[in-house]
């Protein structure tokens, strides 16, 4: 006999999810997933750019409903196909009121995707539009620990509004640097994983002042509902496990992601 599920709980307070990928999941059921989301308390979603090809698809996601924020950025992996043409169409978007900030942006030396001089300075060409635009910064960063600080050292005094390294399982000392300088990290369905002491281990050792939550779906399932395709939805899953993680209830580690979210993505140019 098939294993049931569990349902997927709400949780009793609002949850912002900072990254998905929301033009990644079936257009045909969008709406379905969105409102799927909202019952369980997603009130607000970031849907994140990747590719020069995307940066106008999430901006038409986004404008679908209020609840909807977007950003714009090059992933890592798309760095060989960045140039000043997509540099300028970057910023050009960033002007639209649904972009929260610049992103996903930084570097991914596990995949190899790109060559890492390339990535090396595309990132750093991107943190320089965030700093100049005043918009905080949403970071991948796989295998790269320690170009990543050196990095981010280097752009520290102009990147006033910070920014999250998301999805975050690299090691502690990047952990620890990103927290001293202001950072957020952000956790997904990784912390549910069997295998994943060491984003545990990161969860523990991050303030709660310095947590955002996400998903990253379609990616990134957590249990009890790996295997299928992750979406919005299941977020409480995350808040559950990084709650009983922290040893604080519930409300308590949803009211302080709020509000970091809200001082990282919402604390300026009039974003609700």
């Amino acid at each position: 006999m098939k294993k049931q599920r569990r349902a997927i709980p709400h949780l009793g307070s609002p949850m912002t999810e900072t990254h998905c990928h929301l033009d990644y999941l079936d257009q045909d059921d969008l709406q379905k997933e969105l409102d799927a989301a909202r019952d369980v308390g997603v009130e607000r979603i970031i849907t994140i750019s990747v590719s020069p090809g995307n940066l106008d698809t999430v901006r038409g996601i986004a404008a679908m409903a209020p609840h909807i924020h977007c950003t714009q950025g090059i992933h890592p992996h798309e760095a060989e196909g960045f140039d000043e043409g997509v540099a300028q169409q970057i910023i050009a978007g960033a002007g639209d009121p649904k972009v929260v900030a610049i992103g996903e942006i930084g570097l991914d030396y596990y995949y190899d995707h790109a060559d890492r001089q390339v990535q090396r300075d595309v990132f750093a060409r991107q943190l320089g539009i965030a700093a100049d635009l005043d918009l905080p910064v949403v970071i991948h960063s796989r295998e790269a620990d320690d170009d990543m600080q050196a990095i981010l050292r280097e752009h520290l005094s102009v990147l006033n509004r910070r920014g999250v390294i998301h999805s975050f399982s690299s090691g502690m000392q990047l952990a620890d640097f990103a927290i001293e300088a202001g950072f957020m990290l952000g956790y997904n369905g990784m912390v549910t994983f069997k295998a994943a002491d060491n984003v545990r281990e990161a969860v523990l050792r991050t303030p709660v002042e310095r947590i955002l939550l996400e998903t990253d779906s379609p990616y990134l399932t957590p249990v009890p509902y790996r295997g299928t395709t992750n979406a919005p939805r299941f977020l409480p899953f995350v808040a559950e496990k990084i709650a009983e993680l922290k040893a604080l209830p519930i409300p308590e580690l949803l009211d302080h992601c709020t509000r970091n979210t809200q001082q990282l993505f919402f604390s300026s140019r009039d974003r609700v």
